[in-house]
């Protein structure tokens, strides 16, 4: 997986990091028990302040996306992820959005059935 940060965006770059790691795991392109780079690599690799990419991973952790281990790094939480009340609300508020940017109900559900259809399948 590629992360692409943008230093310019209004949205705080652990946010970023953070979507990408959870959208990731949704398309399946990481799995669970798979060890992500450390703090320091990816710091690293993408150019920013490690303490920034460490409150990412400490926010998915405590979301339950993510494992940390001393001896074994950071791991890939396994699936499904334990959902929350503020997750729906989320969902409800961003729904409301679109559906009033494009009230056709159709048009809608096509945009979130594709969205859905990009995620992984379960294999059971």
């Amino acid at each position: 997986m590629i992360l692409e940060i943008n230093p310019h965006s209004e949205e705080p770059i652990y946010l970023q990091l953070r979507k990408q790691i959870i959208i990731g795991i949704a398309k399946g392109e990481l799995n669970p028990n798979e060890q992500l780079p450390t703090v320091r690599q990816i710091a690293d690799e993408i150019g920013i302040n490690s303490m920034t990419v460490s409150k990412g991973y400490q926010q998915l952790k405590e979301e339950g996306y993510i494992l940390t281990d001393r001896r074994k790094g950071t791991v890939i939480a396994p699936l499904p992820v334990e959902s929350n009340k503020s997750n729906e609300k989320n969902l409800t508020l961003l729904l409301a959005e679109l559906y009033l940017a494009e009230p056709d109900e159709k048009k809608l559900t096509d945009k979130i059935q594709a969205i859905l259809s990009s995620f992984r399948k379960d294999e059971n």
